[in-house]
């Protein structure tokens, strides 16, 4: 069964810091494209971030370049999105997803919020 599941999203304050994680299981995590994507409320789909197989090249979306940090370690077969400096506009669920693969997690819900 094809898993992948998020977490260590919460509530933080302007300025905090957060990572996320998420589990890869069940295809082989390795041979793909990873993204974090992220929905706002009352919003579209947001494409934030997204590292290649290996790890060796990423992109970021222009209003967290600087912030956020996309990172994989493949024999842990686990995705990250390190974010600092939270801002709150940076609120949303974030998604992890291969979209050669085709699977999205659930989201975590991140809040920033003082």
């Amino acid at each position: 069964e094809v898993q992948l599941v998020e977490s260590g999203g919460g509530l933080v304050q302007p300025g905090g810091s957060l990572r996320l994680s998420c589990a890869a299981a069940g295809f082989t995590f390795t041979n793909y494209f990873m993204i974090w994507v992220r929905q706002a409320p009352g919003k579209g789909l947001e494409s934030v971030s997204g590292i290649t197989a290996a790890g060796s090249s990423t992109t970021y979306v222009d209003s967290v370049k600087g912030r956020f940090t996309i990172s994989r370690d493949n024999a842990k077969n686990t995705l990250y999105l390190q974010m600092n400096s939270l801002k709150p506009e940076d609120t949303a669920v974030y998604y992890c997803a291969s979209i050669g693969a085709g699977y999205w997690g659930q989201g975590t819900q991140v809040t920033v919020s003082s």
